[in-house]
This record gives C-alpha cells, structure tokens and sequence, in this order.
C-alpha cells in the first residue's frame, strides 16, 4: 500500500490550499478514508473522513465549514479543499483508510506540510 500526500505549501491566514491523496496497492473504492493532521499543539488528530462512495462525510469541529473533503475512485484519489486557513492549521497532513483519531495516519506516506503564516 502506498499513500502519496501533496498539495501543501505555505498560505497566508484567510487563504486556500487543496491537498491530494493518490493511493495505490489498495482497493481503494471500497475504503473509508480519511484525512489527519500533526500539529505542535495537539499532535495527532483526525481531521475529515469520506465514506467508500463519498455518501458519508465528517469534520472535526476545528475545520467544519472550512475543509471540504472529497474523492474521484476512477483515479483513486482523495483531496481536501481547505478555505479560510488559520495558523493553527499548520502541521503535517496524512490520509489513511479507515475514520477517527485511530485510523493508522503516517503508516504509509510522508504528509504534506501545511505552513499558515503571514
């Protein structure tokens, strides 16, 4: 299985940045997925899931309204829209199969650094 996490880059606060999730080795319509974050504040944390079909999605209180998260089976790639970005966004961002705090973020990819600084 292998997870490959881009997009991110450095924003001002009030701006927007879009991540991709390409992954490969797994049957990727057919997972949960889910989008997780390592900040310096609160370490690890789910961030949004999206069910199998895109039927079912999930925010954590911190980015509802802000974060969209999305995903295209046919190229087996999930994203995350992030609008409104504040600092303390910032951290490294995972995706992983499965939904929650305990979904296995960083098992399979590097993340992508979200940096939200003016």
């Amino acid at each position: 299985v292998q997870l490959v996490e881009s997009g991110g880059g450095l924003a001002q606060p009030g701006g927007s940045l879009t991540l991709s999730c390409a992954a490969s080795g797994l049957s990727f319509s057919t997972y949960t997925m889910s989008w997780g974050r390592q900040t310096p504040g609160k370490g690890l944390e789910w961030v949004a899931g999206i069910g199998p079909d895109s039927t079912n999605t999930g925010y954590a209180d911190s980015v509802k309204g802000r974060f969209t998260i999305s995903r295209d089976n046919a190229k087996e790639t999930m994203y995350l829209q992030m609008n409104n970005l504040k600092p303390e966004d910032t951290g490294l961002y995972y995706c992983a199969p499965g939904w929650g705090d305990y979904a296995p973020f960083g098992s399979w990819g590097q993340g992508t650094q979200v940096t939200v600084s003016s």
